[in-house]
């Protein structure tokens, strides 16, 4: 099969179809059309299975391009309002995804169509709550630990997982959702005076850092105002007693309950699709 025999489309509303090909030769076709262009490339697959397996085949077909970025936006992999909440490394991935996606132009994003279906945050959300923190910043420490908690980071004794920060007398540990590896701030007086990144299995600090990225801990937000928005949709859309709901109360407490994803769009005026994120 030759490379010409494998065009992608060029005009709003040309449609082309490549016939009989079967698991992996699809994922060779698609390695195959990223290389030649320069645009990105949005793959829908039926499952979240056949997205995991196509993200490996890429990855093997493409041979470590590192002109092309390959990117897998993940489902929750949760039922429909379940009282369970996904894997804080599923939301990490998305909320990098989501953050980086606008950057890449040569890149191939990866999604199930059920995924794919879902509403989510609308882009301000991530880009009003992106922080960072940079070697000399002044760090008030009690200051950040509200704003972190109040962004869903959940304060622990020994961070080993994404959204977890703990504090040491001048020291925190950060495991900032969208990052590879926790991070070790260090304070004198009220400036930050080095940043490393550390192992979480050993807890010994590794390589220093400039700056550091801080995505908030959930696709959604948990400041009073938003809470507040929450509770008033919550009432107006459900017919429930909502004084012997749960997850409302525990919403005016400032807790996140488990499966609360699914009525993300409770927190939001308007949410977005992948559309909406995509260059």
């Amino acid at each position: 099969m030759s490379q010409a025999s494998l065009p992608l489309p060029t005009h709003a509303g040309d449609k082309i179809i490549w016939a009989n090909l079967d698991q992996t030769a699809s994922a060779w076709a698609i390695a195959s059309a990223a290389r030649e262009s320069s645009k990105p490339l949005l793959v829908i697959t039926p499952d979240s299975n056949r997205a995991n397996s196509l993200e490996e085949e890429l990855t093997f077909f493409l041979n470590g391009n590192q002109s092309i970025k390959i990117m897998h936006f993940p489902d929750w992999e949760i039922l429909p309002y379940d009282a369970f909440s996904p894997h804080q490394d599923i939301v990490s991935q998305r909320l990098e995804t989501l953050y980086r996606l606008p950057g890449y132009q040569h890149c191939i994003l990866i999604i199930s169509i059920t995924t794919l279906l879902h509403r989510m945050s609308p882009r301000s959300y991530l880009e009003s709550n992106c922080l960072v923190i940079s070697r000399g910043d002044t760090f008030l420490l009690e200051q950040r630990r509200q704003q972190l908690e109040q962004a869903g980071y959940r304060c622990v004794d020994t961070v080993y997982e994404h959204g977890e920060f703990a504090i040491r007398g001048a020291l925190m540990d950060i495991f900032p959702m969208g990052a590879d590896q926790p991070f070790r701030i260090d304070l004198f007086d009220d400036e930050i005076d080095t940043l490393r990144a550390f192992d979480p299995e050993t807890q010994r600090s590794t390589e220093q850092v400039g700056s550091i990225e801080l995505l908030p801990g959930h696709e959604f937000p948990m400041d009073k105002a938003a809470r507040d928005q929450f509770r008033s949709r919550f009432r107006d859309t459900f017919d429930v007693d909502y004084r012997e709901c749960p997850l409302y109360q525990d919403i005016g407490q400032g807790m996140a309950s488990p499966g609360i994803e699914y009525y993300l769009p409770l927190f939001f005026d308007q949410t977005a699709t992948l559309f909406d994120q995509t260059p």
